[in-house]
């Protein structure tokens, strides 16, 4: 009997295990020294000078004032030193969540957005206590590359307009399109040209890193890196400068991005109601224009943040549960702020990891570099051209597009394809929000078939003991899906067969099965007998003969070769069946039976199916 000391022990172990899984700095922070402190900040300022550019931008992008940009920029950073399992993420807005803010606004006041990144967080909050992180599996990787290389063509049409100098409202992909093109003529020939400009050096400076420099040249390669990933701050920076000095002199021939609010946000509950056009909104009625993106921004958010956690874990399982957790007091905390929904920026996190960043703490220097831009910078931000913020999000978005997954899918499996570029197609045709419902719900169907149509294999095959029997091999599991067809297909090849030849369905490769399924085949049993062919299952696992005897089924079952033989011989009374003798012998002789079926009888001394002696296969059918 255990000691009580021994129960403490492990009782003390146990709950030390879950608070360094639910509460990870319990963890690290006791390691914690100068040399990582010094990592930290390094990597910390460098985030910290990507973020401020970025976020005005996304801001604009979700239609948004751009100090809300910073207020969504620096909650999440505090939240993921303390509760964060990856040291690389950053949190933040991105431009993907910022495009599906902004689609769920427009028309509306501010207080959507707010109320969004609530309602994200409550809802990843419970998918995280339930442990539905699980549903993030059923999003296949050609449907987010689908989802992310069309949101990313979106994002980027979207911000022509302010590339260009062009005033005009749209809703959409095609509608922006059109404007586009309409209004071309209207185009400013400043921000055209500033906006073009910024492109072109902001893609030159993200090559700059890649200069293959002598390796004794080690602080000129941290320098001219340094400066590379600082290239958003520094070309907002300058156009800024620019703007500056010409608004001084004269006025500025750019298009501005004008008052920014000053100060940090004010702490007050999120907007549970408001007022649009004069009239009164309630909570309810909200909840109903924000409809589906209720759902599915938190189910966005935490595909991008574990498939982040995955990409920078280096092998390491990644806690799905927690970063559900994490992004959820993000989120929850951050609209108390006036913030809208966030997560994991896989291009800010590329740059943390590059950074040489140590631990969580991190965060802490991004998240404070964010609260000094709004406390002192804010009034600066006035003279960033809206072309110069426009070019920056267009360089960070155009990567997302995943053209170089098309190749290795088509040489892989093309079927993956249909989902990939229906969503693709959908999310630009009809919004991003029904494009990946609408592939998910394609790759489900894609997933199921096989289901439905299962891979088949017909064969005669003689034994030890001369005799004949069908084989039917079935390449997939019994789901009733496909029962009617298993009964077509095994029907058809039973009926072309001379005499009473037994059917016999291997089950080797069956991994699961269900009550249809065991009555469909029940049936299929029945009507075989009374045609005198007799119906077996060959060596059908535990669980799934376990179906069949509970489901009362009357199909015989042998486990395997030697009960089968000896199943046989009872059945037909020890005589041999055999290929009527009359005809003339020939080694293989083709019976076509239907367009998608090939039964083909070996030759009379063919070595038996199920022994270490070669078995020769003689057709296949896969109807998929």
């Amino acid at each position: 009997m255990a000691s009580p000391s021994k129960h403490r022990m492990k009782r003390q172990s146990w709950y030390i295990r879950l608070m360094h899984k639910r509460l990870p700095i319990t963890k690290w922070l006791p390691e914690y020294n100068s040399q990582k402190a010094l990592a930290d900040i390094i990597a910390g300022i460098t985030v910290g000078l990507t973020v401020i550019p970025q976020a005005l931008a996304y801001a604009t992008l979700a239609g948004l004032p751009p100090q809300y940009g910073l207020y969504s920029s620096f909650v999440g950073c505090f939240m993921y030193i303390v509760f964060g399992s990856c040291k690389d993420i950053t949190l933040g807005p991105t431009a993907l969540l910022a495009l599906m803010t902004y689609e769920q606004i427009q028309g509306r006041n501010f207080d959507y957005a707010v109320l969004l990144c609530f309602l994200t967080g409550i809802v990843q909050l419970i998918m995280g206590l339930l442990h539905l992180g699980v549903l993030i599996d059923f999003i296949s990787v050609p449907v987010t590359v689908g989802f992310t290389s069309a949101t990313s063509v979106i994002i980027a049409v979207s911000q022509l307009k302010g590339l260009l100098g062009l005033q005009f409202k749209s809703r959409g992909f095609i509608d922006t399109v059109k404007k586009v093109i309409v209004n071309i003529p209207n185009a400013k020939l400043a921000d055209s040209l500033l906006g073009l400009t910024c492109i072109v050096i902001l893609l030159l400076m993200r090559k700059i890193k890649d200069l293959d420099l002598p390796p004794h040249r080690r602080g000129l390669k941290r320098a001219v890196w340094l400066f590379s990933t600082s290239r958003n701050a520094i070309v907002v920076l300058v156009c800024s400068i620019m703007a500056f000095i010409w608004e001084k002199n004269s006025e500025s021939p750019f298009k501005l991005t004008g008052t920014v609010k000053e100060g940090l946000p004010p702490l007050s509950l999120p907007p549970f109601g408001t007022v649009v056009d004069g009239k009164n909104v309630t909570l309810l009625e909200m909840c109903a224009d924000l409809g589906s993106s209720i759902v599915l921004v938190p189910i966005i958010g935490v595909l991008g943040n574990v498939a982040i956690a995955k990409a920078f874990a280096s092998g390491e399982s990644v806690d799905a549960t927690q970063e559900l957790i994490t992004l959820s007091f993000a989120n929850i905390l951050g609209s108390f702020l006036s913030a809208m929904p966030i997560t994991g920026s896989f291009s800010r996190s590329a740059v943390n990891h590059a950074s040489g960043v140590a631990t969580q703490f991190g965060s802490l220097y991004t998240g404070i570099l964010v609260l000094l831009a709004l406390s002192l910078l804010t009034p600066y931000f006035y003279f960033i051209p809206k072309a110069s913020l426009a070019a920056v999000i267009i360089c960070a978005v155009i990567f997302m597009i995943e053209y170089e997954v098309v190749k290795p899918m088509w040489r892989s499996r093309r079927a993956d394809l249909v989902p990939a570029f229906a969503t693709f197609a959908l999310c630009l045709v009809v919004g991003v929000e029904l494009g990946i419902v609408a592939g998910v719900l394609l790759n489900v169907i894609l997933l199921l078939y096989p289901s439905a149509r299962p891979q088949l294999e017909a064969e005669i095959v003689t034994n030890h003991y001369g005799l004949n029997y069908l084989l039917i091999t079935v390449g997939n599991s019994l789901y009733f899906p496909g029962v009617e067809y298993i009964r077509q297909y095994v029907t058809r090849a039973a009926s072309k067969q001379s005499g009473n030849v037994p059917v016999v369905i291997d089950c080797r490769y069956v991994l699961g099965a269900d009550f249809t399924a065991a009555k469909g085949l029940c049936a299929l049993s029945n009507s075989l007998s009374a045609r005198g062919q007799p119906l077996l299952l060959l060596s059908p696992r535990a669980s799934v003969a376990s179906v069949f005897s509970g489901a009362g089924s009357s199909v015989l079952v042998v486990l395997n070769a030697n009960e089968l033989d000896v199943t046989l011989q009872e059945i037909t009374g020890q005589i041999a069946l055999s290929v009527n003798p009359d005809e003339p012998k020939r080694p293989y002789t083709s019976l076509k039976q239907d367009e998608s079926l090939e039964v083909i009888v070996a030759e009379e001394n063919a070595s038996p199916l199920l022994t270490t002696v070669h078995r020769k296969k003689i057709s296949e059918v896969d109807d998929t």
